[in-house]
């Protein structure tokens, strides 16, 4: 396997957990998750769902779990360089595809996807993990997500938002999840962001960033009254990865898909259903 990133760029993802990767796809794969992303947009996986709706009718959508039914999402998952980058960043030999995710910001929204890690909606758990976040816009930095660098390392699980609950009640078709409230509370990070050294980046579309489930990260709304958000997002799984089933909150869940093929808390993620990739 050739190597995609240098080690100085390892360090800094295990570091902080997460890492700006600028330039990164060519117009190929570009021009591919577009037209993906028009597919989904006009046939909607089960999981899609809007976050947001404001007054003007902007909104802000998520949709999930799509890559076997819209095959250019598959081609790149399959044939792109993502998953030897996963393994470089997590030092694997292997990986585990999770799962594919859009998100998707009319233009102008200003609705920001607040602070939360990933780990705690998902129905795993493990250190190994490495989302890689792809803007098929350009994305100034103020509208990109941010980023909390190191809080992957604090051993700290928080109560994780309902974003549904960020938007008036007014508003129909809003995705609503339910969390335990047994969870210590989040910081409020926003009051001091210089003591949480949060660190963002102005993004090209072709740039990424990769980063831990376990990281605290939020944003991605603020937008120009011209400007629209279009990101495609996969998560990979790494060696210490087990199946954790959780009783609340997870989204997307995988729980009766994990059952369904004899997987238990605590077990190493199927190979046969997360496609497993061996990297030599």
């Amino acid at each position: 396997m050739g190597r995609y990133i240098s080690e100085e760029v390892v360090e800094e993802f295990q570091k902080n957990g997460v890492v700006f990767l600028q330039g990164f796809f060519s117009n190929h794969w570009l021009n591919l998750l577009r037209a993906g992303i028009k597919k989904n947009l006009n046939e909607p996986g089960p999981n899609q769902h809007i976050w947001s709706k404001e007054d003007e009718g902007q909104f802000t959508l998520y949709d999930s779990d799509n890559c076997r039914k819209i095959p250019e999402y598959e081609n790149f998952i399959k044939n792109s360089n993502m998953k030897e980058v996963a393994c470089q960043l997590l030092r694997n030999k292997k990986v585990n595809f999770f799962f594919d995710a859009i998100f998707v910001r009319s233009e102008g929204v200003q609705f920001s996807t607040p602070w939360h890690q990933d780990e705690p909606y998902w129905s795993i758990e493990g250190q190994d993990t490495v989302s890689i976040w792809m803007p098929l816009v350009d994305v100034r930095k103020q509208s990109a997500l941010a980023f909390v660098p190191g809080s992957h390392l604090s051993g700290k699980k928080f109560k994780q938002q309902d974003f549904g609950q960020l938007n008036p009640e007014k508003k129909d078709n809003v995705r609503h999840v339910t969390f335990s409230d047994e969870w210590e509370l989040l910081p409020n990070i926003d009051k001091d962001r210089k003591k949480y050294k949060v660190i963002s980046w102005d993004m090209k579309a072709g740039d990424c960033v990769a980063f831990n489930a376990r990281i605290i990260h939020g944003g991605g709304g603020n937008l120009l009254p011209e400007h629209s958000l279009k990101v495609f997002n996969t998560q990979w799984l790494g060696d210490d990865v087990r199946v954790c089933f959780r009783s609340y909150g997870m989204d997307p869940d995988h729980t009766d898909k994990m059952k369904h093929y004899g997987m238990n808390s605590g077990d190493a993620v199927d190979g046969s259903v997360y496609p497993e990739f061996n990297i030599l």
